[in-house]
């Protein structure tokens, strides 16, 4: 009986192209966000008066507080006193 693999010859990515591949994705998501906000936008102008809208946005910011505290090695508190500067 023959032992079969699914090996291929490809060979792995190394890091540094798997960097540029996930900074890549980033750019392309960062681009569809904004798309996104503003979709959000003007939804949200067709009803000022519901604070659905306030409060997805206040999902997102804490979201993004959260990202760019790993991403800078900054405590949550500190980019929460960046953004009231």
């Amino acid at each position: 009986m023959k032992n079969r693999t699914n090996k291929t010859n490809k060979p792995e990515p190394t890091a540094a192209e798997t960097y540029a591949a996930r900074r890549n994705d980033i750019a392309r998501l960062l681009d569809v966000m904004q798309m996104e906000l503003d979709k959000h936008a003007e939804n949200a102008k067709t009803e000022p008066r519901d604070w659905g809208f306030a409060g997805s946005l206040g999902k997102v910011r804490s979201d993004l507080i959260d990202l760019v505290g790993f991403l800078s090695g900054m405590e949550r508190e500190e980019v929460e006193r960046f953004l009231a500067e």
